[in-house]
């Protein structure tokens, strides 16, 4: 029986992790404030577990250092390799001692951990197998062989068929050079090819192997949660996907390179037995959709809001929904299957930037019906904004931050542009020099892209002082007297950041507003507080005119 041991990799650089720039989430350890790190469900790996047992007696263990980093009462290790070296000398996993490694890639700030990880395994465990897959092998693959010689082989794209024959190879070293779905260092000095092996009826794939998990150790992604703070979201959430692919091309977006472009689903039968499982047998409460694109199918979306409201468990839609499909009637049926706030992503404000460089498939009216009706209909929204894509300008950039401030969305995630590799994005800043610094620091906060019409630095700037403007100065549910609503995101903010001036000021001016005397005067304490000492702060008070809170 072979037993395989998948890593889950920081999500976050070691440099962010210790060292937050100010424009991020920061959580207090005993030993000081450290990043905040996402802790999803690796719902591929759970998937790729669930085949393989399916057809082969496998054990299968999972080491999410996510997790470790987010329970973690301090932390004070001087590299994530010198933690990963402390958890691999742990009895558990020397007991274990796995024939196969897998490591879970699935984006760029973990590429330099995936190489720390395959290095201490392969000092650890000589005679195991080291593998890994995800978007960062798939798509760098050339690089990852000229830095490290710890890896076997490389997954190309999705891994459940290719890790199955890999097992059931008895020569597994002459399997890998042999499959066009793994990838090898030989393979790419000769400038082989490689070709997906998709399953294209999920239905074969098991139930995911929700056992691997602890499950009170996952919660939502916090990027989503402003209009629940103070819920207890993380509570028996699960993450589930119901298809794979997408058919658009998106400039930004890398996902077909792993997924395809064809979609692929499960039955609706398959996703009902599914979800009644998970409540039934795991106490699930929220299930989180992670598919890339939910509604490439709007017949089969009310199917599974029906199979929802049957079950009687809420749905948070974590890769946000395509706005061209989210007309009334379907807002209104995802309303009555308890849906309480929705991700948009409307991108940019700039018809131009949508069109000719992101070549998404709505137009702006769209976005402003869809804000419009989930306000009538009590659905709270985060809208995503992307500013700093090659070939805009910083006309552009004003003409989105003129058209958002006319939206009624309750709040904005403003993200600088991200070079995901296999992107088109990318592959434009590859060929005209755009980088600056190196791929691999990008994260959505940390630009790295300068053209010809702005720099890193402007595109950094900009889009903290947009958050700003739109989810505090002119925050809309604060101008519609909304302040209950508007106050809850102000309180998310300040958890976020605890020296948060802008949260501190506009909670202030919630408070006094609900009569709220006791709060008012605790925020305006915190609000002068922060101000005498921080100069960041003081500059931004003075950019957008805060006069004393009286």
């Amino acid at each position: 029986m072979h037993k395989i041991l998948f890593v889950i990799p920081p999500y976050v650089t070691f440099d962010r992790f210790v060292h937050p720039t100010f424009n991020e989430r920061v959580v207090a350890k005993k030993n000081g404030f450290f990043g905040s790190v996402l802790t999803d469900m690796p719902i591929g790996v759970l998937s790729l577990s669930a085949y393989l047992k399916k057809y082969n007696p496998a054990q299968t263990q999972l080491l999410d250092f996510n997790i470790l980093l987010s329970k973690a009462e301090k932390f004070e290790y001087q590299s994530f390799s010198e933690l990963f070296r402390a958890v691999f000398a742990e009895k558990k996993w020397m007991d274990y001692a796995p024939d196969i490694i897998g490591i879970s890639t699935l984006f760029t700030p973990s590429y330099y951990s995936m190489l720390d990880l395959a290095a201490v395994t392969r000092e650890i465990y000589p005679k195991a197998l080291i593998v890994a897959g995800g978007g960062v092998p798939t798509n760098m693959y050339q690089e990852i062989f000229s830095k490290s010689s710890c890896f076997d082989a490389l997954c190309y794209g999705e891994g459940e068929k290719p890790f199955r024959e890999l097992i059931e190879a008895k020569d597994k070293t002459g399997f890998l050079e042999t499959s066009r779905s793994w990838i090898t260092k030989r393979k790419t000095e000769h400038g082989e090819s490689f070709q997906h092996d998709f399953i294209h009826h999920l239905d074969e794939i098991p139930f995911c192997d929700y056992g691997l998990c602890n499950i009170e150790d996952y919660g939502l992604n916090p990027a989503i949660t402003a209009y629940n703070a103070g819920k207890n979201e993380k509570e028996r959430a699960f993450h589930v996907m119901t298809s794979r692919g997408c058919p658009f091309h998106c400039c930004f977006c890398a996902s077909h390179t792993v997924h395809g472009r064809s979609m692929r689903y499960n039955s609706i039968a398959r996703i009902r037995e599914d979800f009644k499982k998970l409540r039934d047998e795991y106490g699930a409460k929220t299930l989180v959709f992670q598919d890339d694109h939910f509604m490439a199918d709007k017949q089969r979306v009310y199917a599974i809001i029906d199979i929802v409201k049957e079950l009687g468990v809420k749905v948070v839609f974590q890769n946000s929904l395509a706005l061209y499909a989210l007309d009334r009637s379907m807002l209104e049926a995802l309303k009555s299957a308890g849906l309480d706030q929705l991700v948009l992503s409307i991108e940019s404000g700039s018809s131009r930037v949508l069109k000719e460089i992101m070549h998404k498939p709505f137009d702006l009216s769209m976005a402003r019906q869809v804000v419009k009706d989930c306000r009538d209909l009590g659905i709270y929204t985060n809208a995503n904004i992307l500013i700093g894509l090659p070939g805009e300008t910083k006309k552009d950039i004003e003409d989105t931050r003129e058209f958002l401030r006319t939206l009624d969305a309750n709040w904005y995630i403003i993200f600088c542009a991200t070079p995901l590799l296999g992107s088109e994005m990318f592959k434009i800043c590859l060929e005209k020099g755009y980088f600056k610094g190196h791929y691999m620091d990008c994260d959505y906060k940390k630009a790295i892209v300068e053209t010809e019409d702005f720099t890193t630095a402007f595109i950094e700037e900009k889009a903290y002082a947009l958050n700003l403007e739109l989810n505090f100065v002119e925050n809309s549910d604060l101008r519609h007297g909304r302040y209950e609503t508007a106050l809850k995101g102000f309180e998310n903010a300040i958890r976020a950041k605890n020296d948060h001036a802008f949260g501190f000021y506009f909670a202030a001016k919630c408070c006094k507003m609900m009569d709220h005397t006791e709060k008012h005067l605790f925020y305006k304490t915190k609000y002068q507080e922060t101000i005498e000492k921080s100069s960041f702060w003081r500059n931004y008070a003075k950019q957008f005119g805060l006069i004393s809170l009286g």
